[in-house]
């Protein structure tokens, strides 16, 4: 099954970002129908059934259109330089579930190959909500990334460091500061501190965030 809804890259485009993502919707056919309905206008170049099945809707070399407005680490506009990647899950609206530990499985062996593929550096493995995070929510709090960490995709620790200014660190991470500051923590915490999502700069918070940006900058 290929998607109608791609375009080409801009000219030189590198392809160094993944960004991961659930559907949203009921199920795996509704998500299959909105991603190759040419009126949507939205897609992706993968999608994970909750079986582990994995179906390439849009070839890597061209721009799916899955992230929309986006930012992350200075770079704008990221259909043009990532692949994207959709994990079939009812999401917060339809009564978000824990991802099938054969959907992880599967994702894992599909990032693998495609980090073998692009020059996709650790820190720009990132969720739709790290770069869209006053839009969107997912892959969410129950997306396990300790264990992608765990695999060699995207960065994670259990680490708390001193934060001297938390704008800062969320800044270096890669987050957009134009957007608002608590909708920013929150989408930090939903990423690295799932256990408390309140978009409130707590010292954990903080202890975190100041960690995480030294494993970004290495990474």
């Amino acid at each position: 099954m290929i998607s109608e809804n791609f375009d080409d890259r801009p000219a030189g485009a590198l392809v160094d970002h993944l960004v991961l993502h659930y559907t949203g919707m009921k199920s795996a056919d509704a998500a299959k129908a909105r991603l190759c309905d040419p009126a949507t206008k939205v897609s992706a170049h993968y999608l994970v059934e909750e079986n582990g099945s994995v179906l390439c809707l849009v070839p890597e070399q061209c721009r799916a259109w899955h992230a929309g407005v986006s930012y992350w680490r200075g770079v704008c506009g990221l259909n043009d330089r990532s692949i994207g990647i959709e994990l079939v899950n009812p999401g917060h609206e339809l009564g978000y579930t824990p991802f099938s530990d054969r959907q992880i499985e599967s994702l894992i062996r599909l990032c693998v190959g495609i980090l073998a593929r692009h020059p996709i550096r650790q820190r720009n493995i990132v969720g739709h909500s790290d770069i869209a995070p006053d839009r969107k929510r997912d892959p969410g709090e129950k997306f396990p990334w300790a264990i992608l960490a765990k695999a060699g995709i995207g960065l994670w620790t259990d680490r708390k460091t001193e934060s001297r200014d938390i704008a800062a660190d969320l800044g270096a991470i890669g987050y957009d500061l134009s957007v608002n500051y608590s909708t920013v923590v929150a989408a930090f915490q939903r990423r690295f501190r799932p256990g408390s999502i309140n978009g409130v700069p707590d010292e954990e918070t903080q202890a975190r965030a100041a960690a995480i940006r030294v494993l970004m900058d290495n990474n």
